[in-house]
């Protein structure tokens, strides 16, 4: 085991590489590189607005990119953010030295409620610059209101909550719509649903808020000085338009369920974080007289939506009497609590401050804190500034505080996409896991991070935690790229002795079945894993060196079954003599060679399944490889063994169609041996062409010689044309013994004389061969059987034999009565052809004459030439030149003619053509005289043939047929009227 840590440590240092461009910093055991590249930007960043009022700031809210903020008591200053350059003022027109109490600002930035001292509320639009009065809400102080997030738009608010000093809870709805002088006023109702009492009667309501659950389910929070109140129910369905006096009725019996704590600010505020604007809120921060309360908000409690509540308590200096928290925001991770010299930030997660940051004394006290929850701006102002805080990665060191909490699940989920901090928080939680003793989520943690292997295996090992590490080394495994080659084939080698290590130790406890099974299985889906197959398949002989050693034959063929190794399968089925589960192996994957490799064992012991096998595989197989096995299990001679053989080879000769000559010789051997009564008919199916027939003609003599085979001797002597000796071999004739086989065998053999008959028969365009071989025939009958009889039948078979052929064969003391019938027919043979000699002369005389006749009309034959007679080929004047008349009338110069014969004339008589041209034109002309004449031609007979010899040759060359009447013309018929050498030529000069 310590070797396996030892190599598989030295791969792993081997594959560190420092990446190029990298700082020279040191490597954690993590793996990463900690370098900080640039300064971490601050949370929390204040930024003062360039923005100088011409009065004092008495209320200032902000949503969904609206600023609104009154200055004085009769200027309203609204401000588009996203154009700040364009501030629009609208003046609120009173006389009266009301002032504004409070401003409220819907999510969507329409909707705008001015509070006055004097219990008036006004209302302006933001598109619109009037400012409208609210005539039902008139006589109510108006401490807080609740939008209806779920319904509101741009031009209504629909139904929403208004709380007063008074304690009072109105619903109201406002409308944007104008209209004309005697229009719809804004306020469409306003009616009373609740009110909420402390102690000492009603209290004012200091914050509402109205939200509805993902569940559909709709709730109300409400605070007054003390007392946190939570109205929670589910409006009916279709029952929208009745806004929130379902959710009230509930409570007119009972009381709602509260939070109180008895200090008292004389005011508190409600501060609600939701992620997106119209979702569900996710956490509270109630600021109250004791501190600040806090927590996440479940909207799927029954009873209260209030959870993880916890407590931050005013530091020295802060609270009532002293210093008192003037408002509250929250944000994801952090409430930010404003007091009149400073805001301090403090962690939701820890509760600990995280800023305290102090404003001038220049720009006076501070009045208030408001959140724009649509782009998470923080704004605070004093009567004389306004400042803007910027919330910037606010979770980016969350982590650290889950961590440090044990809470690794969400420290995961805010460092996900930093590898450096998810691999710290792994590690931690892993570390935590395995000392809770949970070894099996340890291992998977560990699985995960960078930290190194052979401590962490030799920290399992240390505990005995087998289980664990095999979790530990699977994931690994897991993560290992393709590249990784060593590491794992360590792995999966190690992984595989940790299984058979534990299989080993649980098979013979009978109260660790169950977990046997179960280790049984984990084991076999290890090995039958598609995601580590190739590891496997590289490791496979260490696996299976592990798996003999551990005797562990069962799982020995289930891996060898998912490597394929179907050789080692088929082999550990014979050595446990399972040869019918090896052949089912071999005909279920049906691989050639481990049919060529296992066949000689299984044939000995099934050999009718296995020849089935073989059949059913059919082509696939090549014969050839198999005849070892069938030579070396056909050696026994057993009619059962021949007989699969025979089978086999059967079917590879008739159905497959084999032509080779090893195939065929085989068969013929085990005909020979084993089936004599088939060894003719497969010789004669095989037919009697030497070229044709696919056995060696020579081993199949010998063989038949061997066995005494006569008849199939006789047949192969046929094959091979020598049919003198098929004769003798049929006659039993002491000259086939001298060519070179044993005379034992020839005492065997039986005397066929019909048999020799059909040999004497074969060669039939050979009749010399054929007397020979039937005189063969007819000694053998007169001289060995001495059977009269059957020597004239053998007269009578064979035509070409006589009787005076046959009569020196007889004995001296055979009468003539024996043949007198033979020698008659003889004899009226001969006389009728004596008669048809004679009638054939006759008719050669005849024919003779009438030759001689045709010859003396044609001397007297002559044809007339006119003057204006032209060459049939040219179509000029024929007495121009030397020219040939023909007895049919057509009529040629020498010239021409010559040139049309010469195409249709052999290769040979136009090379004679040519010589005599030749030689022609090389004779010298003929002399004037015939003194000179004669003495001209005793010189040239002296030298060579004549002048007029050499015509007369050239004349039986070209002259001796008309060239358009003769067999010339004839044989032209099927040449095509353009030479295909000149096919392209001539096409060309019809374009």
């Amino acid at each position: 085991m310590a070797s396996i840590l030892d190599e598989y440590e030295n791969s792993l240092s081997r594959s560190a590489v420092l990446q190029p461009g990298c700082p020279s910093v040191g490597i954690p055991h993590s793996g990463y590189v900690n370098a900080q590249l640039e300064k971490e930007v601050p949370i929390f960043t204040k930024q003062r607005i360039d923005f100088t009022p011409s009065e004092r700031i008495t209320s200032l809210v902000v949503s969904s990119n609206q600023l609104c903020m009154s200055l004085g008591k009769d200027t309203l200053l609204r401000i588009d953010l996203g154009k700040a350059s364009e501030p629009n003022h609208v003046e609120l027109g009173r006389k009266d030295d009301a002032k504004v109490h409070k401003m409220f600002l819907d999510h969507t930035g329409s909707h705008l409620l001015i509070a006055l001292s004097s219990t008036e509320v006004l209302y302006v639009n933001r598109n619109g610059q009037k400012v409208r009065p609210l005539a039902r809400w008139k006589g109510q102080l108006v401490e807080s209101v609740g939008w209806n997030k779920a319904l509101g738009t741009e031009s209504s608010t629909g139904p929403i909550l208004v709380g007063t000093a008074q304690g009072h809870i109105f619903e109201a709805e406002l409308s944007a719509s104008e209209g004309g002088l005697f229009g719809p006023a804004p306020d469409l109702y306003f009616r009373p649903l609740y009110v909420l009492n402390e102690e000492g009667g009603p209290a004012p309501v200091c914050s509402l808020e109205a939200e509805r659950g993902p569940d559909g389910r709709s709730f109300v929070i409400a605070t007054t000085r003390q007392r946190l109140f939570q109205f929670i129910g589910r409006a009916a369905e279709g029952a929208e338009a009745q806004g929130f006096s379902g959710l009230f009725a509930a409570y007119t019996d009972h009381p709602p369920p509260f939070r109180e704590f008895p200090s008292n600010l004389g005011y508190s505020e409600l501060a609600f974080y939701t992620p997106k604007l119209r979702s569900a809120p996710r956490a509270f921060a109630w600021m109250m007289g004791d501190g600040v309360l806090y927590g996440a908000l479940d909207c799927g409690r029954p009873d209260s939506l209030l959870s993880e509540e916890r407590v931050w308590e005013y530091p020295e200096g802060v609270g009532p009497g002293a210093s008192p928290p003037l408002a509250i925001v929250l944000t994801q991770f952090h409430f930010l609590l404003l007091l009149a010299d400073r805001v301090e930030a403090v962690c939701t997660l820890t509760g600990q401050v995280v800023l305290r940051d102090h404003f001038l004394e220049k720009f006076g006290p501070l009045k208030h804190m408001v959140k724009d929850s649509s782009t998470g701006q923080l704004w605070a102002y004093t009567e004389r500034a306004v400042f803007r805080y910027h919330v910037q990665r606010e979770a980016r060191d969350v982590w650290r505080t889950y961590l440090d909490m044990n809470r690794f699940d969400l420290a995961k989920e805010y460092c996900r996409e930093r590898p450096d901090c998810l691999d710290t928080v792994l590690a931690r939680e892993a570390d935590f896991c395995f000392r809770q003793r949970r070894y099996l989520e340890s291992a998977r943690c560990y699985a995960l991070t960078q930290s190194y292997f052979e401590e962490i295996a030799l920290k399992f090992l240390e505990a005995r935690q087998e289980e664990a590490l095999a979790e530990f080394l699977q994931r690994k495994l897991a993560s290992l790229k393709a590249a990784e080659r060593t590491q794992a084939t360590l792995l999966t080698t190690w992984l595989t002795e940790l299984y058979l290590s534990r299989l080993g130790a649980l098979q013979g406890d009978p109260e660790a079945l169950t977990l046997y099974r179960e280790t049984k299985e984990c084991f076999r889906t290890f090995l039958s894993s598609p995601r580590h197959k190739e590891w496997l398949f590289a490791s496979r002989a260490s696996i299976h060196e592990l798996l003999a050693s551990h005797g562990d034959t069962e799982h020995m063929v289930y891996f060898a079954v998912i490597m394929q190794d179907y050789e080692r399968v088929v082999a550990y089925h014979c050595q446990h003599e399972a040869y019918e589960e090896a052949l089912a192996v071999l005909a279920r994957h049906r691989d050639p060679q481990l049919f060529y490799k296992f066949s000689p064992i299984l044939i000995r012991h099934i050999p009718r399944q296995l020849v089935d096998a073989w059949i059913e595989l059919g082509s696939r197989l090549d014969a050839r490889q198999l005849i070892p096995a069938l030579v070396n299990y056909s050696q026994g001679g057993e009619v059962q063994q021949v007989s699969q053989a025979i089978r086999y080879m059967e079917f590879c000769v008739n159905v497959l169609g084999e032509t080779e000559q090893a195939i065929h010789n085989y068969l013929l051997s085990l005909y020979a041996r084993g089936r004599p009564d088939s060894l003719l008919a497969y010789l004669e199916q095989a037919g009697a062409s030497p070229h044709r027939v696919h056995y060696d003609l020579k081993y199949a003599l010998r063989l038949c010689a061997e066995h005494g085979h006569h008849r199939a001797c006789v047949h192969v002597y046929k094959v091979l044309e020598l049919y003198e000796e098929a004769v003798d071999l049929a006659l039993q004739s002491p000259c086939w013994a001298g060519r070179g086989l044993a005379l034992k065998l020839l005492l065997s053999l039986q005397v066929d004389v019909d048999l020799a008959k059909q040999c004497a028969d074969l060669p039939e365009e050979d009749e010399e061969l054929r007397k020979k071989l039937w005189l063969k025939i007819a000694r053998h009958v007169v001289q060995e059987e001495e059977d009269v009889q059957t020597a004239m039948a053998c007269l009578a078979s064979c035509p070409l034999l006589k009787i005076e052929d046959v009569l020196p064969f007889f004995p001296d003391f055979v009468t003539i009565d024996h043949f007198k019938e033979a020698i008659c027919s003889s004899l009226k043979a001969y006389n009728h052809h004596i008669q048809e000699l004679q009638r054939e002369m006759e008719e050669a005389t005849a024919s003779a004459q009438r030759i001689r006749r045709d010859l003396q009309e044609l001397r007297g034959r002559y044809g007339t030439v006119e003057p204006q007679d032209k060459c049939a080929t040219c179509d000029f004047p024929l007495l121009n030149r030397p020219f040939y008349l023909f007895l049919c009338g057509h009529m040629f110069h020498a010239d021409c003619l010559l040139q049309a014969v010469r195409p249709g004339l052999p290769a040979y008589k136009q090379a004679r053509l040519e010589e005599l041209q030749r030689k022609l034109g090389a004779a010298p002309p003929p002399a004037k005289g015939s003194a000179r004449a004669k003495e001209a031609e005793g010189g040239a007979a002296t030298a060579g043939p004549s002048r007029e010899q050499l015509k007369a040759d050239l004349d039986e060359l070209v002259a001796a047929e008309c060239v358009y009447c003769g067999e010339l013309m004839i044989r032209s018929i099927d040449r095509p009227f353009i030479d295909p050498q000149r096919y392209e030529e001539e096409q060309l000069s019809w374009l």
